[in-house]
């Protein structure tokens, strides 16, 4: 009896023999993008009030993080979540002490572990934090409000990095509504008062709103699920913003966001909670 015929083994596939020379793990790339942003910043206008109050709020954040993850997980977390929050903090406060820098990172990360609703926490950290310190402390407490000037690389690079990071995570989306929507409110504010169209719409030229839109109105945790549900809510958030400003409110980026983005997630809590599956499932329960 003749022996089977041994089968080649088939060669690897090329995209298995070519492992990529550099993959960045995701978690990695909004700190690396931020970093970026202060340095950019700092390097070009001093955006910063020191490396000191900047590092302060980075480590209290990370602490915060390590200490409350320990206590209602039982775990270290990652910290790539709280550096992103810390240096939120050290880049958009402004005040002459140090204690702001440390009780706002401070808030800002507990907020994620005591205003929770069906597991999920509602607002995006940093800006919890710096919206509470802005309203409870104004006396002690300002926001990043320096412009790139007429120099205008600094933004452009960071827009176009910006751009590549948000499209891999797939929310330029988000980001890309909410800009489309300040521009047109923008030329709205600036018919309806009479001001100078580049008045009104300079202020998203500023490194406070890279933050804004790269990072606190795209946070994966505090945005509503659905692809329209997210462009609807950042629509809403620079109509609001529209509003406030209309009425001279300063920080009317960062409360607009603080009362719609929770908002939605509780109506998005509230609709889950309605689904007939849901509903069966608590029947069953009582049962």
């Amino acid at each position: 009896m003749s022996q089977p015929m041994s089968v080649p083994a088939m060669p690897p596939s090329a995209s298995a023999k070519r492992a990529p020379f550099f993959r960045l793990d995701n978690r990695y790339i909004a700190p690396t993008f931020i970093t970026c942003i202060l340095l950019a910043g700092h390097l070009s206008f001093g955006i910063l009030e020191s490396y000191k109050k900047t590092l302060l709020a980075i480590v209290v954040a990370i602490a915060a993080e390590m200490v409350l993850g320990q206590i209602f997980h039982h775990k270290w977390l990652h910290p790539a979540s709280a550096y992103i929050s810390g240096i939120s903090v050290g880049i958009l406060v402004r005040s002459p002490a140090y204690w702001p820098y440390a009780l706002c990172s401070l808030i800002s990360i507990m907020s994620k572990y005591v205003l929770r609703v069906k597991g999920r926490h509602l607002w995006n950290p940093s800006n919890f934090g710096i919206s509470v310190l802005l309203f409870l402390a104004p006396e002690a407490v300002a926001s990043l409000s320096i412009q790139w000037g007429n120099y205008l690389w600094p933004m452009l690079v960071i827009w176009l990095l910006g751009s590549v990071i948000i499209w891999r995570l797939r929310r330029f989306h988000i980001t890309a509504i909410y800009v489309v929507s300040f521009l047109a409110f923008a030329l709205l504010r600036s018919w309806i008062l009479g001001s100078p169209w580049q008045s009104e719409v300079a202020p998203i030229t500023g490194p406070m709103y890279q933050l804004f839109i790269f990072f606190m109105i795209t946070d994966p945790k505090t945005t509503v699920r659905s692809r329209k549900g997210q462009c609807l809510v950042v629509f809403l958030v620079a109509l609001l913003e529209m509003v406030m400003r209309l009425h001279q409110v300063v920080y009317a980026p960062f409360y607009a966001l603080f009362i719609v983005g929770p908002t939605a997630m509780l109506a998005e809590i509230w609709m889950d909670s309605r689904r007939p599956e849901n509903a069966a499932g608590k029947l069953t329960a009582v049962r």
